[in-house]
């Protein structure tokens, strides 16, 4: 139930989001408070608006990311663990401290030589994605349809894509499937433009983000649970970076086998793990929003990703028989992605990163592990020249900064012309 209740907040309108508590949803889903790091809903509401009369889906482009995973190198631990080992040397650790030590010891051991890994939970969501998908439309997959998926070359996304495939054909093995991981796709699968790479943390930004997380960090109480002696220990600990990165180790075990294990994360009150989520919901919104304080510009590194959208989408919808083309890759494009689209507002522009949260900009609304965009177009028939859509982020409606007379459904065309009229000028102001 507590996954359910998060979806509904997660890929809800904004008058929903506007409605509800991060703090709230953390308290029934700590996962929630780990940004990119949360796992994928397990439950789904069915409810999806009817077409418009006469109208049927026929094609579906996707982008979606891996699903769960380690995490990606021994280093996202080292930090606590580290300074953990150092007053341990010591003997400055509490019998919780030792508990806790111990605990660090077994996940890392645990997690060695899988950094980055494709959890069996990864595997597991890519599958019910897929099947609900087919499912959901299954006029898109009927008979032999045809299939396209291409994946970063990544091992991870390679095997979300094989995954979410099988999901596929155990429901029909008459689809006609193709699949490929090449580096001729990078190009806009995994585009990391590197000018606006570089600006993510202008020093304006660096100044008002560490102005917002002053008051946010550290963790006094932590401290007296685990060391003996909390203000001598603080030479070898650094409260701040131990706190943080021991939340986010807890946190990150609910991705793998281990997520019946919650003991790390049971340490931190859940007002602890809503701090660290304002902390790193803000940091995401810095470098990868539509914030002016490092330019306002950077969810154009996706610019190259949603040309191909557009131009694969026209290229189906010249044809007569149904299919779907699939796109498997990482968090660091889908947010930008969804910034640029302006999905559910989260082309929000402020320089007052204390309005962020207030205004519905929540990144775990996002990107958790399998997170995914979907276009599902509509016609009557492939004669159709009227053809609409509408797009889901994590599989709920979604709405656009464009307008329709058939909401959450849109005119194709209206689409096109908006997005190419608006990459077409951000590439001329940055050619000047």
């Amino acid at each position: 139930m507590k996954r359910v209740l998060t979806i509904l907040v997660v890929c809800c309108s904004m008058l929903v989001a506007r409605g509800q508590v991060v703090l709230d949803i953390i308290r029934q889903s700590p996962g929630y408070a780990s940004c990119n790091y949360d796992v994928y809903p397990d439950s789904i509401p069915d409810k999806l608006t009817a077409a418009p009369k006469g109208k049927h889906p026929f094609y579906i482009s996707h982008y979606g990311r891996h699903g769960s995973r380690y995490i990606n190198r021994r280093s996202g631990y080292e930090i606590p663990y580290k300074m953990i080992v150092q007053a341990n040397g010591v003997d400055e650790l509490t019998a919780m401290g030792k508990r806790v030590f111990s605990e660090m010891n077994f996940i890392l051991n645990d997690s060695e030589d899988r950094w980055g890994d494709l959890t069996t939970l990864g595997k597991i969501q890519q599958l019910q994605i897929a099947r609900r998908m087919i499912d959901r439309f299954p006029e898109v997959f009927a008979d032999s349809a045809n299939v396209s998926a291409i994946s970063t070359v990544v091992p991870r996304c390679m095997m979300s894509m094989e995954s979410f495939l099988i999901g596929l054909t155990q429901q029909n093995p008459r689809l006609r499937i193709t699949m490929d991981a090449s580096r001729r796709t990078q190009g806009y699968m995994n585009y990391q433009d590197p000018l606006l790479r570089i600006n993510k943390m202008t020093p304006k930004a660096q100044k008002a983000y560490d102005a917002y997380i002053a008051s946010r960090v550290g963790n006094s109480r932590l401290m007296e649970m685990l060391f003996k002696n909390p203000d001598i220990v603080k030479e070898l600990v650094d409260e701040t970076f131990f706190s943080y990165y021991l939340m986010k180790m807890g946190l990150f075990q609910l991705n793998t086998h281990l997520n019946q294990n919650t003991f790390l994360t049971d340490l931190f009150t859940a007002e602890d793990l809503y701090r660290m989520w304002q902390i790193d919901n803000v940091l995401w919104y810095v470098r990868y929003g539509f914030c002016p304080l490092n330019g306002g510009d950077y969810p154009y590194t996706q610019r190259h990703l949603l040309r191909q959208i557009i131009a694969d989408a026209d290229s189906c919808l010249r044809l007569d028989t149904p299919g779907a083309q699939l796109r498997f890759g990482h968090d660091t494009v889908l947010l930008p992605l969804v910034c640029l689209l302006g999905i559910n507002g989260y082309d929000l522009q402020t320089n007052n990163l204390e309005e962020i949260e207030a205004r519905g900009w929540w990144s775990s609304s996002v990107f958790p592990m399998g997170s995914n965009v979907q276009f599902i177009f509509y016609r009557s028939s492939p004669r159709d020249k009227d053809v609409l859509f509408k797009v889901l982020l994590n599989e709920q409606e979604a709405r656009l900064p464009i307008r329709t007379d058939c909401a959450p459904y849109y005119h194709w065309r209206d689409f096109r012309r908006h997005y190419l009229k608006k990459l077409d000028q951000y590439e001329k102001r940055r050619n000047r």
